[in-house]
């Protein structure tokens, strides 16, 4: 973890230190922010309704906190209810031949970006990348697509939507509470009160104050029940792998290079799984052959599936991922992800 993620989310002494320095420019973009959003508000900055509901997946800080299992999840709810869904998205640290682009059987990591790639790996429904999403969204509607969802894209206010998630880290939550760049937060915790839905992901002790805003807050806990070989795709149940001859002593190593790798690990723990080695890397890594040498090949090397889509092309046999889902824990009835989902799908009547 870096220096600066430490001081934000663990209180690290550097605190005393970084955060007055890093304060002005908190203030300087406190006031950008607010401008860019009062602007919108007034017309003088334009945002764009398109013809199809738009369900947007977001967050207000910054690092991964589930956003990707959520989207999976919404796309199978939304497809199961008879609607062409569509993913548009940004495409973090893509470098596609144009845009807007869509994700194809013959792209990579490098041109999609992971997290695109692997929704439309995981899903095959139309996933358009770009960083002028209401092209991409015109792209998927004339495909068909008759709800759109914008994975993170809460603070693109150009594309008007119908339905907010944002969607919450249960463990590391809003950090020290500062905007960036003293805190993690790209917008303030108020604006979790103007969202559809609040989603909090994990345990939390954050969970009964939640309770108290004014719309549905649901609770997700992320669950695993096999692991895919990056190289051949051959799936094992975590129960076989656990018990295979290779997993005898149920060692492993891992790597992670999501926003916090710490809580991947504790996945793999939590299954049985013992670490020899557990490397975290900065979110959306690029991964070479180079940077997997540290890890010896007689024992397997877990990473998430997010990892594995950057390192299919050098992958060895004992290179494996764990997909997970997001598993919806039972709330009161006006709170349920069911009721939620009903509210979305009303939405394209």
């Amino acid at each position: 973890m870096r220096l600066i993620e430490k001081v934000w989310f663990q209180g690290h002494f550097a605190k005393w230190l970084m955060v007055p320095l890093l304060l002005p420019l908190m203030l300087i973009f406190a006031v950008i922010s607010f401008c860019r959003r009062i602007a919108f508000k007034l017309g003088l900055l334009k945002s764009f309704k398109v013809s199809v509901p738009v369900v947007v997946v977001g967050n207000i800080g910054i690092g991964g906190n589930g956003k990707t299992p959520v989207t999976l999840y919404l796309v199978e709810q939304l497809t199961a209810k008879g609607l062409k869904v569509g993913v548009v998205s940004r495409g973090y640290g893509s470098k596609a031949p144009y845009y807007p682009y869509q994700v194809n059987e013959e792209s990579s990591a490098e041109q999609a970006g992971d997290e695109p790639l692997l929704i439309f790996q995981r899903s095959g429904i139309p996933v358009v990348i770009g960083a002028d999403r209401v092209k991409g969204c015109q792209q998927l509607i004339d495909q068909g697509c008759e709800i759109i969802i914008a994975d993170d894209g809460l603070q693109h206010y150009r594309l008007k939507r119908d339905f907010e998630f944002i969607v919450v880290d249960g463990k590391r939550l809003f950090g020290n509470g500062l905007l960036l760049p003293a805190g993690p937060l790209r917008e303030s915790k108020h604006r979790m009160a103007q969202a559809n839905c609040v989603i909090v992901n994990g345990e939390s002790q954050w969970l009964e104050q939640a309770k108290n805003l004014a719309l549905p807050v649901v609770h997700m806990q992320l669950s695993a029940t096999k692991v895919v070989n990056v190289k051949t795709g051959i799936s094992i149940s975590l129960k076989t792998f656990l018990v295979d001859n290779l997993m005898k002593d149920k060692h492993v190593n891992a790597l992670a290079g999501i926003g916090d790798p710490k809580r991947f690990f504790n996945t793999l723990e939590h299954y049985g799984f013992v670490l020899n080695t557990a490397k975290g890397f900065i979110d959306h890594q690029a991964f070479s052959a180079e940077d997997l040498q540290q890890f010896p090949s007689n024992i397997p090397l877990l990473m998430t599936e997010k990892d594995a889509v950057k390192c299919s092309d050098f992958a060895q046999e004992n290179f494996w991922y764990l997909p997970v889902n997001a598993k919806f824990l039972a709330t009161n009835d006006d709170s349920s992800i069911a009721t939620v989902i009903d509210k979305i799908t009303a939405l394209a009547d």
